[in-house]
């Protein structure tokens, strides 16, 4: 039924030119613009089912251009998925397992290329607005990746220690949440002025709908959604922002522009958390609701109103771009991703394999070619009733599984036992990617824990003394008591 409507609504919007302006395809050394939302659900935008959250400007960009209803992120959760769609590879062959943390002293390894330092080669302007979160440490930060400048912070809001870059400085001032959203698409237009005179590449990377949420005065208690509802909308007015200030640099059709997700909703927060629509589970998982993201793209306009079903991923971006904008892709390393610019002259996608990796990247759980995914049988000691609904980790215990995902987005009719020559030929595919490894050193994610040797006289030291501390409260509680209880109730 949802591709039933969304085959109408192409057909539908196929002969017109949005806003009357004319339809063409990209000139040389496009711009390019990439939107990032930070853990959006597929059921939260309008063009992808939500009915209880507005997002006009999101919808009317995928109307103007294309809507991807299989489109997937590199990983299911927030570091790895960033690396994959600035590089074009697999975060399992950069050694990034998980998210880095605030204290990591590690990152996406520098010898890593990203989509900036490729376009910089050519002449682009690189700008990032918002969150990085590919290491925090200098090595590691944006303006050793390719980009010219950094408005933004170094890793998700819900870490420690969370400030503001104005490029390389810190800033030393709380950051209001509610008002972050806006800051970015200040900053974000702001670039786009500056740079309107020569091709530039800006990556805009949301901080929400990451918890913990928030949304300004403007968009409080605008959504059907509370506030999680709030913060999405007050994205799709950044979008809007956006999408206007091309317009008004006079740069708007010669501009790709792809809205995305990182990853799937977090829905272990509930209300906060988004909806993954019709898919099955969400964030940190390798069912489809894990990585399976609502993007739409604007190129130009030669292409209006198409919806792309064929699996896409931000795998593809940098292989994209690089022909778009006349780039050398890297030769000297394994590209994951390929070239799909013939989408946006109504061109169909090959199909090639897409895989998907456990959270924390020990090991490869499933494989999609076209509409069939296979998921590998998967164990676990907590037991299922937990891990499906209070943990809602989606890795519960299961059996070899077989998807349709063209008649079955919600993977939820096994066909294991139907189409065994499938289920054979994914086999084959996924001991393929069982060969994707790590080309260097895994990277360390969270802090390594401090050396305490010696510290063992001041350990008892302090257990003495509190020991002491906590008897004398107790006698001093006791006597206390029994002083009044002589003196008022004897």
């Amino acid at each position: 039924m949802f591709k039933d409507f969304w085959f109408g609504l192409s057909c539908g919007f196929a002969a017109l030119a949005f806003m009357g302006s004319a339809a063409h395809a990209l000139a040389d050394k496009p711009n390019i613009v990439i939107i990032l939302a930070d853990d959006l659900g597929y059921g939260d935008i309008g063009a992808f089912g939500a009915t209880d959250i507005a997002t006009p400007n999101i919808d009317a960009l995928g109307k103007r251009g294309l809507i991807f209803t299989d489109f997937y992120s590199g990983h299911s959760v927030c570091s790895p998925a960033r690396a994959a769609l600035l590089t074009g590879r697999y975060p399992r062959r950069m050694g990034i397992s998980h998210v880095f943390q605030m204290e990591s002293p590690d990152g996406m390894p520098r010898e890593e290329i990203t989509i900036a330092e490729m376009l910089k080669d050519v002449g682009y302007a690189t700008g990032l607005v918002g969150k990085w979160h590919l290491g925090s440490t200098d090595r590691y930060m944006p303006w050793n990746q390719g980009f010219d400048t950094f408005f933004g912070v170094p890793f998700s809001n819900d870490m420690g220690n969370f400030h503001w870059y104005n490029n390389r400085e810190i800033v030393y001032e709380p950051i209001d949440q509610a008002y972050l959203t806006q800051r970015y698409t200040e900053k974000a237009t702001a670039f786009i002025e500056t740079h309107k005179d020569a091709p530039f590449f800006l990556y805009v990377a949301h901080s929400m709908p990451h918890v913990p949420i928030y949304a300004s005065p403007d968009f409080l208690g605008t959504s059907q959604r509370g506030l999680y509802g709030d913060v999405v909308q007050e994205l799709d007015w950044s979008v809007g922002e956006i999408v206007a200030s091309l317009e008004a640099a006079g740069v708007m059709e010669n501009t790709l522009i792809v809205f995305s997700s990182d990853n799937g909703p977090w829905l272990a927060m509930g209300e906060h958390g988004g909806s993954a629509g019709t898919l099955r589970d969400g964030k940190g998982t390798s069912f489809d609701g894990g990585s399976r993201v609502p993007t739409v793209a604007y190129a130009g306009g030669e292409v209006s109103g198409a919806v792309v079903t064929a699996p896409i991923s931000t795998l593809d971006l940098l292989p994209t771009i690089a022909r778009l904008a006349g780039a050398t892709p890297p030769a000297d390393r394994i590209l994951d991703g390929r070239d799909v610019s013939g989408l946006f002259k109504g061109e169909a996608a090959s199909p090639v394999p897409y895989y998907y990796f456990e959270a924390w990247n020990r090991r490869l759980d499933a494989v999609r070619l076209g509409d069939w995914k296979l998921k590998r049988a998967n164990s676990f000691f907590v037991p299922d009733i937990i891990m499906s609904w209070a943990l809602r980790l989606g890795e519960f215990s299961h059996g070899e599984m077989l998807f349709n995902l063209a008649t079955d987005p919600g993977e939820t009719d096994n066909l294991i036992d139907d189409y065994p020559e499938k289920a054979a030929a994914l086999r084959s595919l996924l001991l393929e990617g069982d060969k994707i490894v790590p080309e260097r050193r895994e990277r360390i994610m969270i802090s390594t824990s401090a050396d305490r040797a010696g510290y063992g006289r001041l350990v008892t030291m302090a257990g003495i003394v509190s020991l002491v501390i906590f008897a004398s409260l107790g006698g001093l509680i006791f006597f206390t008591v029994r002083l009044i209880r002589r003196r008022f109730f004897a």
